[in-house]
């Protein structure tokens, strides 16, 4: 029996980098879905169940905060979907919030793509085993 492909939300209203991270991170043979904006990416997550969400958060339509904030509130099927915040807020303020929402890791842009597979990889190495 085949182990199921780990499922990765990418969501970042920048288009290029949205392409660049999808690109790369898929060809790691993670399976990839994007979302443009806040809106589509929790629509995503609760309809995709992705295992690992990297989440922008100045997005349209509803900001990184309040995905993150949704999430936390309401998981869906309760279970723990690690966040990796992926944002060019630096300030200390933004950290310290990523914490309060129950961030997982938190990346400032711009990043190396290997930072962010480092991050996958740890994210990885928490994830309770589940029955696939």
């Amino acid at each position: 029996m085949s182990t199921p492909q780990i499922k990765i939300l990418i969501a970042d209203d920048e288009e290029v980098v949205l392409e660049i991270m999808a690109k790369k991170i898929a060809s790691y043979h993670y399976e990839v879905i994007t979302a443009k904006d806040g809106q589509e990416a929790w629509a995503k997550i609760v309809s995709d169940l992705p295992d690992i969400i990297i989440l922008d958060l100045n997005m349209p339509r509803m900001d990184g905060w309040a995905v993150l904030s949704q999430l936390r509130q309401n998981p869906p099927l309760k279970r723990w979907q690690p966040v990796i915040i992926v944002s060019a807020q630096a300030e200390l303020e933004s950290f310290q919030k990523g914490v309060n929402l129950q961030a997982d890791h938190y990346l400032t842009k711009p990043c190396q793509i290997e930072d962010i597979l480092k991050a996958i990889r740890l994210m990885l190495s928490l994830i309770p085993q589940r029955d696939m």
